[in-house]
Formats: structure tokens, sequence, C-alpha cells
């Protein structure tokens, strides 16, 4: 895979925007840009990772027991 490649820039409206080649696609939908000099720093937004694993679990059908919990009256959580 290519690590560079030339393009063009054009304006979309008030903004200045360049096609991303295909060999460079980012994941996802969203994406943050820096500059740092001279230079425009693409990336893309890596989703959390707690999410992504919450993501992978399968849902469970098991019946949870029920728990004792009463009401507290006012006073007595000290």
């Amino acid at each position: 895979m290519p690590t560079e490649r030339q393009v063009s820039l054009f304006r979309n409206g008030r903004n200045q925007a360049l096609r991303i080649p295909r060999e460079f696609e980012l994941e996802g939908s969203t994406a943050i840009i820096r500059k740092e000099g001279d230079q425009l720093i693409i990336e893309a937004v890596q989703e959390h990772k707690l999410a992504k694993l919450l993501k992978s679990w399968r849902s469970t059908e098991e019946d949870f027991s029920k728990i004792n919990d009463p009401e507290l009256k006012p006073g007595e959580i000290f």
C-alpha cells in the first residue's frame, strides 16, 4: 500500500476539501483533524473500548432473583 499520494484540493461551499483515495480510507464515520505546522493530521475516531466490549456481549434471557431493597426513610441513612 502506498504511504503517500498527491491529491487535488477543491472548494465545497466555504470549506476547502479533498477526496481521500480508496487506499487511505478511514474506518467509521467521524475523524479528528489537527494542524501541526504545515501538516494536517487526520485520524479516525476510535470507538471507546468499553462501548466496543458491551456491543460484543450477547444478551441474556436469564431471570435474576428479586433483591429485598426496602425504601429508606429520611434519617435512616446516617
